[in-house]
């Protein structure tokens, strides 16, 4: 079996990253960026960092903010007229998985515009050309979705998501800077790095994991596991170690998919609205328990990288309770809720179910799986 890593042609990390943006525009003779963000972003001046740099250097842009929490169908089919009147050559996304999942649809759909209905794109769309340039800037350490093939967009009218994956809309450039994900409040950043976390230990017990990914992910979720804490109370250095993590995790789950967990998680943020992190770190202790049966085996390493002492010589079933524990007390120290209680309502058990089944990531589950396992899932959180 052959496996497939993309990742982007050049990425920038660390304090001060966003200096790269301008030259790396200026050096390909890119005259104007449309600059994708959201609207809370903008009302508190995050995008502002990046704008400032692009006025320094008399580099046109125009802002684009018609992004909502969990972008919808309507929100990429602005963002298209809007880019078209803009006569822009380039894109700039700053923000969380929101303005870059909105990017990425626009993108694609401007340099492929057989695929204007969005509905179009779900799945693993055979695109033809590759996005427009983008230089995608996260602001949340969480997503990952300026290193990653896949973008999630809301059908409001049939009230659920729908993930994309494709190699053509993966940013050309990533530009990791701690410093725009420093105005984070806790929750946020909670809520993200819980999501980062989801991602790395899924994708390290998804069938699709290869040696390749399982370094990836191992060392994600060492960083995460590390960071968060100190991420959450606005430490520098947690911040650029949740950054880095959050990155590399992205690495390795774009490239062999995800589980359960994010399939469940998914309907929970189209139906409710619920935080699409939140809903990943309620969900991952469940999902746990549900694979350990078929993936337990890998638990050992997950929770050596969370630094659970004395796991190597557990016995395996110890050692897979000592995991779940870890995962389940780090979401707690971070504010978490621990069940779905008040947010899941039972008449919406079944269709979540379907929902969830039907999602791009459940394949990619180690355990294989049905709408009435599912359900009884959903009811355990209840």
């Amino acid at each position: 079996m052959s496996n497939r890593i993309v990742l982007n042609t050049i990425s920038h990390h660390g304090a001060g990253a966003i200096e790269n943006i301008v030259p790396e525009l200026t050096a390909r003779g890119f005259k104007k960026a449309f600059v994708c963000t959201d609207p809370d972003l903008l009302k508190f001046g995050v995008p502002q960092k990046v704008t400032d740099l692009l006025d320094k250097s008399d580099f046109a842009y125009e802002i684009f903010s018609d992004v909502k929490a969990n972008p919808t169908i309507e929100n990429v089919q602005s963002g298209v007229k809007a880019y078209l009147g803009s006569c822009a050559d380039c894109m700039v996304a700053i923000g969380g998985g929101s303005a870059m999942d909105t990017a990425k649809a626009i993108g694609i759909i401007i340099n492929n515009p057989e695929f204007a209905d969005v509905r179009s794109l779900e799945g693993v769309a055979p695109t033809k050309n590759h996005a427009v340039f983008t230089i995608a800037v996260p602001t949340t350490a969480g997503t990952a979705a300026e290193v990653t093939i896949n973008y999630v967009i809301t059908d409001v009218e049939k009230k659920r998501k729908f993930v994309c994956v494709d190699v053509n809309d993966i940013p050309e450039i990533a530009v990791v800077d701690p410093d725009m994900m420093s105005s984070m409040p806790k929750s946020l950043t909670a809520a993200t790095g819980m999501d980062a976390l989801t991602h790395a230990i899924e994708g390290y017990i998804t069938k699709g994991a290869c040696a390749i990914s399982d370094m990836f992910h191992l060392e994600a979720i060492r960083l995460i596991s590390a960071n968060l804490r100190a991420a959450v109370n606005n430490e520098p250095a947690g911040r650029e170690g949740m950054a880095l993590g959050q990155y590399i995790a992205g690495m390795g789950f774009s490239n062999v998919g995800l589980g359960i967990v994010h399939s469940m998680a998914h309907g929970l943020s189209a139906l409710y609205d619920t935080p699409h992190g939140v809903a990943c770190a309620i969900i991952l202790p469940t999902g746990l328990e549900y694979n350990k049966t078929v993936a337990g085996a890998r638990y050992r390493a997950v929770g050596k990288a969370m630094g659970v002492g004395g796991i190597d010589s557990m016995p395996e079933e110890e050692a897979i309770e000592a995991t779940i524990a870890a995962v389940k007390q780090l979401s707690a120290d971070v504010g978490i809720p621990a069940n779905l209680q008040g947010i899941l309502k039972e008449e919406d058990v079944q269709f979540l179910s379907e929902s969830a089944f039907a999602d791009a990531c459940c394949p990619g589950n180690p355990r294989d799986t049905s709408v009435e396992e599912i359900a009884a899932l959903y009811r355990g959180l209840m």
